[in-house]
C-alpha cells in the first residue's frame, strides 16, 4: 500500500504545522489535544482544500461538481459547477486562509472572480440553477424539469457568501469591494417569490420552462433548514414566521419523542424516522449555522438533535447488525456520496442505518467533528494511519469499503468534500460559525423566527 500526497505545491509550501498544544474542546467536554491529534486535523483541512483551490473550474473559478482523478467521466462535466459545492468551497478557503495555507491577496484576487461570474450568470428570480456552465455562466439542467432556480442550492451558496463578506468586510479597499459584491449578491435572491405564490412554505424549484411542476414543498426535518433561516433573514425578499412554522415544522407536527438507543431524535428525519437521515443533514445546514445552545419553538436543543443523529449512525455501525466486514469504532459513517454497485461499479446513493450496503462516505465521519470529536478523530487515525490508499490528491475519497476487499473510488464531489474543512474548523475555533452568526440580518432573521441561543445575542 502507499499513500497518494499529490497537494499542489503551493499548498505544501504554506502547510504550517499547529502552533498551540492548547487543549481543544467541545460542548460535552470532550479534548484533543496530541501532536498527532492537531496535525492530522491540519493535514486533512489543507488536503481538502485542493479540490477547490487546484481543481477548480478554470474560469469561473468556482467548485466542480466532481472530480476524477481516474478521469473517468464525460467531457461534458468538465466546466460544470455545482452551486451548493462552491459555498462549500468558499467557507473552505477562508479557512484555508485563516490557517495560512493560502495567502490571503490570492483568495481575495479568487473569490473576487467568483463573485463576478455569479453576478453574470444566469438566475432565476434571484435563485440560481443547481448546476451552471462556468464558461457561459448558463444554467445546466440537473433534470428535465429542473432547469431553472435552485432555492436549497442558493440556501448552500449563500452561506458561503454571506460568510465571505463577514471575513472580508473591515479589510482593505479591495477586501471591502469584495464583501460589497457578496452583499448585492446575497441580496438578489427573492426568496419568497419560491412561495409560489404566497403559500405558507417555500418549494424547493422554479423552471422558467415549466414553471412549479416540479411541485416539491421544503416541508418536515432534513438538510434544508439552512433554506428558511436565510429567507427570513433576507433584508429584500423576506419570508414571515408562519412560513416557517406552517411550511417547515408541519405546524409543529413534525416533532417526536422516539429514541435509539437511548437518543432522543427530536424530530421526525423526512422518510428516515427510524435511525435518522443520511450524515449530511447534520452538516449542509450547519457550516454556518451553529447549533450550540440553539432552539426554536419545538426543537430544545439543536446540538444535541445533531448530535443524537450522529451518535445514532456511530452506534449504529459499531453495532453491525448486517456483519459488514470492517465497520467498528473507528470505520462508521453512512451518508450521501458515490457508492458500490451490485457489479462492482460505481453509482450513486444516500446511505443510512436503513440503506446500508457496506460502504462509508469519510465525509460522514470527518465532518461531524463538532458533535463526535473524539469518535470523529479515531476514524481519522484510522484512515490516515490504517488506510493511506482511501486517501488521493484532494483529501479521503469519496467512497470506501472494506467489506469489498478495501474498495474504493478514486474520485470526489463537492458537496462532501466541502463540508470537511469547515465542520473540523468550527470544531477548533468557531470560525464559520462566529461569521455567520453575527451577521446582522441573520441575528434579525432567527429573532423573528422565534429561535433563542445559550450563546449569541439576536
Amino acid at each position: 500500500m502507499k499513500k497518494i500526497v499529490l497537494i499542489s505545491s503551493l499548498v505544501s509550501a504554506l502547510f504550517i504545522s499547529c502552533k498551540s498544544s492548547t487543549p481543544i474542546s467541545n460542548g460535552s467536554g470532550a479534548t484533543l489535544n496530541s501532536k498527532t491529534e492537531l496535525q492530522l486535523m491540519d493535514q486533512v483541512q489543507k488536503e481538502v482544500l485542493t479540490y477547490f483551490w487546484d481543481y477548480a473550474e478554470p474560469n469561473s473559478m468556482l467548485g466542480r461538481e466532481r472530480y476524477h482523478e481516474d478521469h473517468i467521466y464525460p467531457q461534458k462535466d468538465k466546466h460544470v459547477i455545482t452551486t451548493g459545492g462552491s459555498g462549500f468551497g468558499m467557507m473552505t478557503i477562508l479557512v484555508g486562509v485563516e490557517r495560512k495555507f493560502i495567502p490571503r491577496k490570492e483568495a481575495v484576487k479568487r473569490l473576487m472572480t467568483m463573485a463576478n461570474f455569479l453576478a453574470n450568470s444566469d438566475r432565476h428570480h434571484g435563485a440560481w440553477s443547481h448546476w451552471i456552465n462556468g464558461e457561459t455562466g448558463k444554467t445546466v439542467p440537473f433534470g428535465k424539469k429542473d432547469n431553472g432556480g435552485d432555492l436549497v442550492e442558493t440556501a448552500f451558496l449563500v452561506q458561503g457568501i454571506i460568510s465571505v463578506r463577514e471575513y472580508f468586510k473591515n479589510g482593505n479597499q479591495e477586501e471591502k469591494i469584495l464583501a460589497k459584491k457578496m452583499d448585492d449578491l446575497w441580496k438578489g435572491v427573492e426568496w419568497n417569490w419560491y412561495t409560489r405564490g404566497g403559500e405558507k412554505t417555500l418549494y424547493w424549484h422554479w423552471s422558467p420552462t415549466y414553471g412549479w411542476d416540479m411541485n416539491f414543498p421544503l416541508k418536515g426535518y432534513d438538510e434544508t433548514l439552512i433554506t428558511y433561516i436565510l429567507a427570513a433573514s433576507s433584508p429584500t425578499h423576506p419570508i414571515d414566521a408562519d412560513t416557517y412554522y406552517k411550511g417547515w415544522t408541519r405546524n409543529g407536527t413534525y416533532t417526536t419523542d422516539q429514541t435509539k438507543y437511548g437518543l432522543p431524535m427530536y424530530v421526525k428525519h423526512n422518510g428516515a424516522e427510524e435511525y435518522g437521515g443520511p450524515l449530511f443533514w447534520a452538516h449542509y445546514s450547519y457550516l454556518g449555522l451553529d447549533p450550540t445552545g440553539l432552539s426554536d419553538r419545538y426543537v430544545p436543543n439543536y446540538f444535541e438533535l445533531n448530535r443524537n443523529q450522529v451518535l445514532i449512525d456511530y452506534k449504529y455501525c459499531v453495532e453491525n447488525p448486517k456483519g459488514w466486514k470492517g465497520y467498528g469504532a473507528n470505520y462508521w459513517g453512512l451518508s450521501a456520496g458515490y457508492t458500490r454497485n451490485n457489479d462492482g461499479g460505481v453509482g450513486y446513493k444516500a446511505h443510512t442505518p436503513k440503506n446500508d450496503f457496506g460502504v462509508i462516505n469519510p465525509t460522514a465521519a470527518l465532518s461531524s467533528f463538532p458533535y463526535t470529536p473524539n469518535e470523529s478523530m479515531g476514524f481519522l487515525k484510522f484512515l490516515y494511519q490504517e488506510k493511506p490508499e482511501f486517501i488521493g490528491s484532494a483529501g479521503p475519497y469519496d467512497a470506501t469499503s472494506i467489506n469489498y476487499d478495501n474498495w474504493f473510488t478514486p474520485r470526489y464531489l463537492a458537496i462532501d468534500q466541502g463540508t470537511i474543512s469547515p465542520m473540523i474548523e468550527n470544531y477548533r475555533t468557531g470560525l464559520l460559525w462566529n461569521l455567520f452568526m453575527n451577521a446582522p440580518e441573520i441575528k434579525q432573521g432567527l429573532k423573528k423566527l422565534d429561535f433563542k441561543s445559550t450563546k449569541y445575542s439576536f
